[in-house]
């Protein structure tokens, strides 16, 4: 057994003894923080304070072979879990932050974070995982629960997060768009277009410009050639608005098919957002098939997927079967969305 590099004294006979932790102190309404870092070494003057912190035993450290501190076990942590575009602080009393450096979306593998924290005396806690952030959000924190740990623990993190780091804020990549309204009522100025305003503003959230609008009267024909034309121009992303039920004229999905995309998925079990359809191309570029309630319902499937599209992740069947759990919206008098839980599968 390895022993754990600790060793307990009384406070008058640790003077010249290395501490091996922080030691907090709370003065209500003054502060509450370390009065004492982790390699202090102690002096006389010192014992007084200790005292009225309570502390009339302290532990100091005897380091080890194989043993680590947990300030030295929360940096090997965050050595493992940190990626691109995010900044740490600390260690303070063990634990380790990370935010946000820039705009973007926040990435790591679930299972790979489940996996770490299945491992005893290990802790790492985060935001939901792909949630859009911006420069300076808190991301993540992490710790060792022991003051001194097995070096070995650390290496079962790293053996369980695998060869890349852990978490990573991906940077939004595309920059325009193209919108294909379909509809014989808006192609005939018989309604006005209230869809487009809306993707115009949701796509201006994360970077993206409207480069082209295309209205187009109803017909499978009609919407395969506007698409055509986008993807003639190299559009980087293609929104159909429109034509998205099962209404025998409703022919976008079809149209989507014919104009040579792989489509992913058709129907999503999100509510707001059900009829949802998401292809890709040859050469990676995404087109959406956006459901009418993106134009009046505040929070849809849209606002889910939209930042992941931004980011250029490329989605899979299996990302959107796995929505149902926290896929119903409650449509709450006040949308506080993202800070609820439509959309965070665990």
């Amino acid at each position: 057994m390895v022993s754990s590099g600790m060793k307990k004294l009384r406070v008058e006979d640790a003077v010249g003894q290395v501490l091996c932790h922080d030691m907090t102190r709370i003065v209500k309404g003054e502060m509450k923080g370390p009065q004492f870092r982790k390699g202090h070494i102690l002096r006389e003057e010192d014992i007084p304070m200790l005292l009225s912190m309570g502390k009339e035993q302290i532990y100091v450290w005897e380091k080890l072979p194989g043993m680590l501190h947990e300030n030295d076990a929360a940096e090997a942590l965050a050595m493992i879990c940190r990626g691109e575009n995010i900044r740490q602080t600390g260690p303070s009393e063990g634990k380790i932050e990370f935010f946000a450096q820039r705009e973007g979306l926040f990435y790591f593998d679930t299972e790979k974070l489940n996996a770490i924290n299945d491992i005893p005396d290990l802790i790492v806690s985060a935001r939901h995982a792909l949630s859009p952030v911006k420069a300076g959000d808190k991301l993540a924190g992490m710790k060792a629960v022991p003051l001194v740990i097995p070096e070995e623990t650390l290496k079962q993190a790293r053996k369980a997060a695998g060869d890349q780091a852990l978490m990573s804020v991906l940077p939004y990549r595309l920059r325009s768009a193209w919108v294909i309204t379909t509809g014989s009522e808006v192609a005939k100025g018989l309604i006005a277009d209230t869809f487009t305003p809306v993707i115009i503003a949701k796509l201006a959230a994360y970077g993206i410009l409207v480069r082209k609008h295309i209205v187009v009267e109803d017909g499978i024909e009609n919407v395969t050639q506007a698409i055509a034309e986008a993807r003639a121009e190299k559009a980087e992303l293609i929104l159909c608005t429109g034509g998205m039920s099962v209404d025998p004229d409703d022919n976008t999905p079809g149209a989507v098919k014919r104009s040579g995309a792989e489509i992913v998925t058709y129907g999503v079990p999100v509510i707001p957002g059900a009829m949802f359809l998401l292809g890709y191309y040859g050469d990676g570029s995404p087109i959406l098939g956006v459901p009418g309630c993106v134009m009046y319902a505040a929070t849809t499937i849209f606002d889910i997927v939209l930042p992941r599209i931004a980011a250029g992740l490329r989605m899979t069947r299996r990302d959107f079967t796995r929505m149902g759990n926290g896929g119903l919206c409650l449509a709450c008098p006040v949308c506080h969305y993202p800070i609820c839980p439509f959309g965070k599968a665990s």
